[in-house]
């Protein structure tokens, strides 16, 4: 299975995201599993493909032809996929990825999760999406959603549309056990809105 890990490019974080992501590319690489993920070699995105690495799994990294300057791109990816803009590279992780992992992160993250969280309510794809809330940094986000549907702009069944998980250990379970759906799914509108 490939697993499409989005996550933050920054150095600038607290040692407990690097080791949740560190741990969770090390736990991919030992079930078997392929990570994708967008090239960088810095931030959470960096330590999960070096957890990756360090037990020999495989990496597809993808990225813009404008980020491949010095120090900017992962180097130990089994395979590279350059693309001409960032619209590219997300269409191109999506194709690649049989479910997902969002990894703590900023907008960029943000934008990423919410797209293919889209996509899904939309029902044109039944992957399964993992929230990895090390040290409870999704509980905002996830009260903002519950919000969003007690306000009535959402339906409640949205919230279903992915998994919050506590540990890479759970992230890593949900996504390779939630393939029902996606077995059972004929693609087309999902009524989500219900």
């Amino acid at each position: 299975m490939n697993i499409c890990i989005y996550g933050a490019s920054s150095d600038r974080l607290e040692g407990i995201f690097f080791d949740a992501a560190g741990k969770l590319g090390e736990l991919i690489a030992e079930s078997g599993n392929t990570v994708v993920f967008g090239g960088g070699q810095t931030g959470l995105m960096g330590a999960c493909a070096r957890g990756v690495h360090k037990i020999g799994g495989k990496i597809i990294g993808i990225a813009p032809k404008f980020f491949d300057e010095p120090g900017i791109l992962d180097q130990n990816c089994s395979e590279f996929l350059f693309t001409d803009t960032m619209r590219e590279r997300k269409q191109l992780m999506e194709d690649k990825s049989d479910a997902f992992i969002a990894l703590p992160g900023g907008i960029g993250s943000y934008e990423e999760l919410f797209e293919i969280l889209t996509l899904k309510q939309l029902g044109k794809h039944a992957k399964p999406i993992a929230l990895l809330n090390t040290d409870n940094y999704y509980l905002p986000l996830f009260a903002m959603l519950e919000n969003t549907v007690a306000r009535g702009f959402m339906s409640e069944r949205c919230l279903s549309l992915f998994k919050l998980c506590a540990t890479p250990e759970d992230a890593l379970a949900h996504v390779l056990t939630d393939r029902t759906e996606a077995a059972n799914l004929q693609y087309g509108l999902l009524d989500y809105n219900k």
